[in-house]
């Protein structure tokens, strides 16, 4: 018989449905049954693609005599921590205080009343067991010994990570980055890219911050490589700046790290390269053997740092990354009506990795010798170095197409088409396998990355059906993830789910759980973006609008930073602040960055966001409290160390004005310009609507002349002289 879950949409919850554990979701429901019959509470926390999650299941939960246990002594609660990330937040913290580190499986104990008193991540059958007996029969004899310890861990919990009174701090100085990154450079690896450890996590947003202090602090760049192995652009200005492709390995620096580790999770087993898109972690040292499951915020991110990385230097390895990765979201992650799912499992018929590794005997059948057997076997390394076991190999790359197709006696385009071919063969195959089971939980958050992705490609590539695809996103996020209150839900069950029993219209929010701080913050982000590549003002207005909304219901005027949480929520046992940058950037992190385009945006009269400052002052300020933490390590701020690269480094306001706005727009897409925001318009602004129509895009005030498209590079609302010449532009920038 299911139990209670049965009624949820969460996928991974419904995992957990016909366990003979007498599951609650996170509910009234159960902390009342536990402070009525005085029972401890298990807090289970999981995901859907989590690997270990399923193992504890098969194990434990499905086990008739444990789940006795667990009924008899504890009220029990499974929580997707993908749809209560603040949950999953608190009692992290708790499991990490206690044992030193964290993970999933989260299994956290707790007073009725929600408070802590033991935990840790996956627990074998036996261990478990003990572990059960012996928290109920300790809290059965000393309760009052479990309620000091209780006591104490929560006051732990709430003072962790607590960023104390705002105080005033010296303004942001050069020398910080650079002790940033000197600290930073000890832990490169730079044989294989990537931090010097394993496993190895794609954290996209350290490398996007890398990339930028590599140009900012090069003044003069040299080719290290030899005609024929990499591109070499030409870059702007006097004295011309010479940027390479990655094939650097073993060389020092930061570039060469940033381009070598690019290159090497491309071409790793970590990347899909058969469809497409990056696993979640590489469990080794060398990107070789991932963690299977595919989440849709790696993809995104990654989507826009190799996005970002090709407008760098121009190399191709980063074009088909970006194009197969999108191709990946689009055939695999995109619900019908154009929003994306979380996740995709790590295992398939009950074992990870099937789905995506090959047995030799398996590709002999779907590539003859003739059709190139042997050129795909060199190529992805069927061979020693890509064998992993049980006489399966994972596909991965060791070697440049010119090296292949020098060894094969073929051109470049040859070999790509050859190679091209084969692929689609082989995935063609792979598709009639079973699939890993599919997260079709759709997260404002997550998407709103996504959106960001996918407008990062549109700017560099061009490809339009990359913005209709941010578009129609965005357009769902309005319709189906926003409150009446002009707030965001961070989720609710997929439309498919929302119909009664008998397939007629069924509640339109079921299941739907309020917003938490980083869905508006990376959904600020995503509109910005948005408009900075369509100029249609409606999203900047929707981004400004959420900010102003952010500020109402998750600012804290005496730290100047934002709580996770709404104050329209229900209290947990903690309220927590999410500051340090992580596989995704931290919601104030991305918070502050938004705020400070907002504030270069618009020119906000003091106050008029209620906090006695503008965007661009709560911004400085939220960038203040950190900034001594930035130098000490990087890794965990590299968001919040983009944020202080706009403060050091000359940062441009480039206004286009006229009819060929979009035109001209594309053009500079092409040039990497980091520091800088975008407004265009072919007509001068009217005011902004609403109940501060006051509010202009002061960029393109005055700047309108008939019948020419000018480009104005501002610092400060102070503009150079305009032109309508492309290198002239660029020209007076470098000036």
């Amino acid at each position: 018989m299911p139990n209670r879950l049965i009624h949820e949409s969460s996928p991974y919850l419904l995992q957990h449905a016909h366990n003979p554990v007498d599951w609650f979701s996170w509910s009234d429901e159960a902390w009342t049954k536990a402070k009525q019959e005085n029972k401890l509470v298990l807090v289970s926390i999981g995901y859907s693609a989590c690997h270990w999650c399923h193992v504890m299941e098969h194990e434990s939960f499905e086990n008739d005599s444990l789940a006795k246990i667990m009924n008899k002594h504890f009220v029990c609660i499974k929580v997707d921590r993908e749809q209560r990330p603040d949950v999953d937040q608190v009692y992290m913290t708790a499991v990490q205080l206690m044992t030193g580190s964290g993970g999933w499986p989260l299994n956290c104990f707790t007073l009725p009343d929600g408070r802590p008193i033991f935990g840790g991540t996956y627990f074998p059958k036996e261990s478990w067991m003990k572990t059960l007996l012996t928290l109920a029969d300790v809290y059965k004899d000393d309760p009052e010994k479990v309620l000091k310890y209780a006591e104490e861990l929560t006051s732990a919990v709430k003072s962790n990570e607590l960023v104390p009174a705002y105080v005033e701090k010296p303004k942001f100085t050069a020398a910080i980055l650079k002790e940033c990154v000197d600290n930073w450079t000890k832990r490169f690896d730079n044989r294989e890219g990537g931090p010097m450890k394993a496993p190895k996590f794609p954290l996209p947003n350290n490398y996007m911050f890398l990339l930028r202090q590599y140009y900012f602090t090069s003044s003069r760049l040299t080719p290290t490589l030899s005609k024929g192995e990499g591109e070499i652009q030409k870059e702007r200005g006097e004295g011309e700046r010479l940027f390479t492709s990655p094939s650097l390995v073993g060389r020092d620096g930061v570039g060469s790290h940033i381009f070598l580790t690019l290159e090497k999770m491309a071409y790793g087993g970590i990347y899909d390269q058969i469809g497409g898109g990056f696993a979640r972690y590489s469990t080794d040292g060398e990107w070789k053997v991932p963690h299977f499951e595919k989440m849709l915020y790696d993809n995104a991110q990654l989507v826009s740092l190799y996005s970002e990385a090709y407008r760098f230097n121009k190399n191709s390895l980063y074009k088909n990354v970006v194009f197969e990765t999108l191709e990946f979201i689009q055939r695999e992650m995109t619900s019908p009506e154009g929003a994306f799912y979380s996740a995709l499992d790590a295992d398939s018929e009950g074992e990870e990795g099937k789905y995506y590794v090959w047995k030799k005997e398996s590709l002999t059948q779907i590539l003859s010798e003739a059709e190139g057997f042997k050129l795909f076997c060199e190529y992805f390394n069927v061979n020693e170095q890509g064998y992993w076991e049980n006489e399966n190999y994972i596909l991965l790359r060791k070697k440049s197409d010119e090296e292949i197709a020098k060894r094969f006696g073929l051109s470049v385009a040859v070999l790509q088409e050859k190679i091209s071919e084969m692929k689609k063969k082989v995935l063609a195959v792979r598709e009639t396998r079973i699939k890993p089971g599919l997260d079709n939980k759709i997260l404002t958050s997550w998407n709103a990355l996504m959106i960001k992705g996918y407008a990062d490609a549109y700017s560099v590539f061009g490809e339009k059906g990359f913005l209709n695809s941010a578009l129609k996103t965005a357009d769902y996020i309005l319709q189906h993830l926003s409150r009446e209150d002009g707030g965001l839900y961070h989720t609710t069950a997929p439309l498919s789910l929302r119909r009664g029993a008998g397939g007629e219209a069924g509640e339109e929010r079921r299941n739907e759980v309020n917003g938490f701080l980083e869905d508006y913050a990376f959904t600020i982000e995503a509109f910005i973006s948005l408009y900075q590549v369509t100029f249609d003002e409606t999203w900047l207005n929707k981004a400004r609008s959420l900010a102003d909304y952010s500020i109402k219901h998750f600012h804290d005027p005496a730290s100047a930073m934002f709580y996770f949480t709404s104050d329209l929520d229900t209290a947990l046992i903690a309220r927590k602040m999410e500051v340090q940058d992580n596989v995704i950037p931290s919601s104030n992190s991305t918070m502050a960055r938004s705020l400070f385009y907002l504030g270069k945006y618009f020119d906000a009269p003091d106050d008029s966001i209620g906090t006695g400052k503008n965007y661009l002052e709560l911004s400085e300020k939220m960038l203040m409290q950190v900034q001594e933490e930035i130098s000490k390590y990087g890794s965990a701020y590299s968001n919040w160390a983009m944020l202080m690269q706009h403060f050091i480094y000359p940062f441009y306001e480039v206004a286009i004005v006229g009819k060929d706005v979009d035109e001209k727009r594309k053009e500079l897409a092409e040039h990497f310009i980091p520091n800088a925001i975008f407004a265009g318009a072919t007509s001068p602004p009217a005011p902004l609507p609403g109940e501060r129509g006051e509010m202009h895009i002061s960029l393109l005030e005055n700047k309108f002349v008939e019948g020419k498209t000018f480009i104005y590079f501002c610092i400060n609302k102070t503009c150079k002289q305009p032109t309508e010449d492309i290198s002239e532009a660029l020209k007076e920038m470098d000036s």
